[in-house]
């Protein structure tokens, strides 16, 4: 056994125990890669008795880095005491957004209840009492060391991690509860009633149901939830409150979709309208009046900020706006301290800052690589090729819908942009880079976190629950992987 001193905090791990499965146990770290090696972005400050510097890690490490202490978690084995700096765990500051539509209250709670969004990058929540919206919080989905993306977190649970992977999920959310209760100056127990959405592969995971069906064709969902458990159930703070998971539409097509719908308010009107929840999961909805499609894309983690070689959240830190003054770029930091990285809205404004500066070309071939849009945060050419993939999967989405209904992008009359992302992103960037259809542009708006507010809308008042539920039966899945008309768009699409 060994003494490992993370922080302040001091704990007693086995000999041998990666650093990455030790301080995860205890603290949020992002494993985009699920831990493999092969990203390089879960650098730590160690000393102490750790395995020898592999050759992985000098592959990702300047020789710098290595003489002040820095490792890769997923490579570090502790061997004896040791100690960990992890630096100041700064909060996202996307927590929810937007407005929800009005609508006559009817709630689900006595008290008081929570809505939860479980994104596949971040959590997200908010606390409502009888006399409104009590307190809000967000978070790192601390599944995230088992990989960035859906796919990788399936493939984890496949490999006997579900029910470590349910627990880590449960444990946050117990967190996340716990926080909202004392901003309000409550007891969690006093919560009896939540609404939980998120995509269906983090509903799998959270309820610990088999995700076998969702690793292959036919890609046919066993489950689509559409279901009321209890707290204990899920190893919540609140025991004895009922917990309402919102139906799903499919496979990957999630309970997040519909409560983003709720929220956009799209299914009270006769225009012709799409909703884009962009994500590393990105869904897509278009929806007529008479008929509903939708789709889903891996856009993956690029716009998510962990996709990038300094990507990060929206959080402290980040560079969150790029522009163009006088000739040179020019960017802006949340919190206005010094820049540790970039976010997603950052990089689509950087990107069109490149076009406009002539540093990068419409194939997205860099000047000179990297290109530095600040004095330490910079982004290479293989981040233009990650963002590439992303927006043209997005923006390829969003066109097949469209041209699926059988109508122009002349009668789309609204373009929803649902995520945190969405609330900060640059719409017109957004149309000259390819993220959304550029026709679409002056269309769209955001509505911050569709999925969080429509779990709130299902928490306010019981008539949505079978609102939404329609809605998921309604919904037509369009089979991205089967059309030709996405592998056209999507092709067309990686130009800038």
């Amino acid at each position: 056994m060994a003494l490992l001193t993370i922080n302040d905090r001091e704990y007693i791990v086995e000999a041998g125990t990666l650093l990455s499965d030790a301080i995860g146990l205890h603290h949020t770290l992002e494993l985009p890669c699920g831990g493999k090696g092969r990203c390089g972005k879960c650098r730590v400050t160690a000393s102490g008795n750790l395995s020898p510097v592999s050759e992985t890690e000098r592959g990702h490490l300047s020789r710098r880095e290595l003489e002040a202490g820095i490792r890769l978690a997923c490579c570090t084995a502790v061997e004896g005491d040791c100690r960990v700096f992890l630096g100041g765990e700064a909060k996202s500051v996307i927590c929810g957004g937007g407005e929800m539509p009005d609508f006559t209250l009817k709630p689900l709670f006595h008290t008081f209840g929570a809505a939860v969004d479980i994104g596949t990058t971040t959590l997200a929540a908010r606390l409502y009492g009888h006399k409104g919206l009590l307190a809000q919080a967000s978070g790192i989905n601390p599944q995230n060391r088992y990989g960035a993306d859906v796919i990788s977190r399936i493939g984890g649970a496949l490999a006997g991690k579900g029910v470590e992977m349910a627990q880590c999920i449960r444990k946050a959310l117990k967190a996340l509860l716990e926080e909202l209760s004392g901003e309000a100056g409550i007891s969690p127990e006093q919560i009896d009633a939540l609404a939980i959405t998120g995509n269906t592969a983090m509903l799998y995971l959270l309820t610990e149901t088999d995700p076998d069906c969702l690793s292959h064709a036919p890609f046919e969902a066993s489950r689509l939830f559409g279901e009321l458990w209890r707290g204990v159930d899920l190893e919540l703070p609140c025991p004895t409150a009922k917990v309402y998971l919102p139906r799903c539409v499919s496979a990957f097509v999630g309970a997040d979709l519909v409560t983003a719908l709720l929220a956009s308010g799209l299914w009270r009107k006769e225009e012709t309208s799409v909703l884009a929840d962009i994500g590393t999961n990105g869904e897509m909805a278009l929806y007529s009046g008479k008929r509903l499609y939708c789709c889903s894309t891996a856009a993956g983690p690029a716009f998510e900020g962990t996709g990038l070689s300094m990507g990060m959240a929206g959080k402290e830190g980040a560079i969150d706006r790029v522009a163009v003054q006088e000739g040179a770029l020019c960017s802006h930091v949340i919190g206005g301290g010094k820049a540790a990285g970039v976010c997603g809205s950052g990089v689509v404004d950087a990107m069109s800052a490149f076009l406009e500066l002539g540093l990068m070309d419409e194939t997205g071939c860099l000047t000179k690589d990297p290109v530095f849009i600040s004095e330490r945060v910079s982004i290479s050419q293989r981040d233009v090729r990650m963002v590439q993939l992303a927006k043209s999967a997005v923006c390829a989405g969003v066109q097949t819908l469209i041209e699926n209904a059988g109508i122009s992008m002349a009668e789309v009359d609204r373009l929803v942009i649902a995520g945190g992302f969405g609330s900060y992103l640059n719409l017109e960037n957004a149309g000259k880079i390819g993220l959304i259809p550029p026709a679409l542009a002056r269309k769209a708006s955001p509505i911050g976190n569709g999925a969080l507010l429509g779990a709130a809308m299902v928490l306010l008042n019981q008539d949505f629950i079978e609102l939404s539920s329609r809605l998921a039966r309604q919904a037509e899945t369009v089979d991205l992987a089967a059309s030709s008309i996405f592998q056209e768009r999507y092709l067309e699409g990686m130009l800038f």
